[in-house]
């Protein structure tokens, strides 16, 4: 629900008006700031701290500049249905990271990808290729962060995640700081509205939505994160329709969500066997 809204904010308010890494760099500033106060550095060794850094480098840094160019090609519904194929790489990477594979995850991720597909498999662009391809950079990092953070939780000791998430938003920090640097232009946003929504997409999307997702992540398995990551394809949509009420067919807006829910039902099924 958090993260519903960001698409819609972006495409409208920010793509092709402010600079894509002045805007990456303000959310991930944002994000750090509401976590430093938590921090202990004591909590974890200095090798688990650059281990984090490095997470949040690919799966926030590298992820938001793939993610904020790929507005700048394509539709906000383009961009929500490119990211369809998420669930995929989540549990091909952590069946990677684990040395196992397990097929019948697949198949729950599958369907979970069909229902997105259901939702908005038309109404593309003529170059959207590029852009396609742009989408899929994000997704591999997104992927590969969540995951990589669910295996270092599992392969450690419990500690309060509140407690060593900021060393997460400094590695993201790092990336999207020379990111902006080498390709961003000087200025920041002087509109109050544009101002307004970055601080909420740092502080509420970026500094809270990234905390309750990669906790959440710890807390399930590989299937049902991979198919929770297509949830937010109909909650997206929803947002864009509701709001700025661009047309949709409610329908299979419905029936694709519908299989998404299906894939959790068929993915608890799995688990059961």
């Amino acid at each position: 629900m958090l993260w519903s809204l960001s698409f819609s904010l972006i495409g409208v308010y920010l793509a092709g008006q402010v600079d894509a890494y002045a805007s990456a760099w303000i959310r991930v500033a944002l994000a750090t700031l509401v976590f430093l106060p938590f921090l202990r550095p004591r909590a974890i060794p200095k090798t688990d701290a650059l281990k984090l850094m490095g997470i949040g480098g690919v799966q926030l840094g590298l992820m938001y500049i793939f993610y904020y160019q790929s507005f700048l090609l394509l539709t906000v519904p383009e961009v929500l249905i490119f990211t369809v194929f998420t669930p995929i790489y989540v549990t091909l990477i952590y069946d990677a990271l684990k040395r196992k594979f397990n097929p019948l995850y697949l198949v729950s991720t599958f369907v979970a990808v069909l229902g997105a597909l259901v939702i908005r498999y038309d109404n593309l662009t003529e170059n959207f290729l590029l852009g396609f391809f742009v989408v899929q950079g994000s997704n591999l990092c997104f992927a590969f962060g969540q995951v990589a953070y669910k295996f270092f939780k599992e392969s450690r000791e419990p500690v309060a995640q509140r407690d060593i998430f900021g060393w997460f938003y400094i590695g993201a920090l790092i990336v999207i700081s020379i990111a902006w640097i080498i390709w961003g232009k000087a200025g920041i946003p002087t509109d109050s509205v544009q101002i307004g929504i970055l601080i909420w997409l740092g502080i509420g999307a970026s500094g809270l939505g990234y905390f309750l997702w990669n906790r959440g992540a710890s807390r399930v398995d590989a299937g049902y994160l991979g198919i929770m990551n297509n949830a937010l394809v109909p909650a997206g949509l929803l947002v864009n329709i509701t709001i700025w009420n661009h047309d949709a067919d409610l329908v299979r807006l419905a029936l694709g969500s519908a299989i998404i829910v299906l894939a959790l039902l068929l993915h608890a099924k799995i688990k059961r066997r």
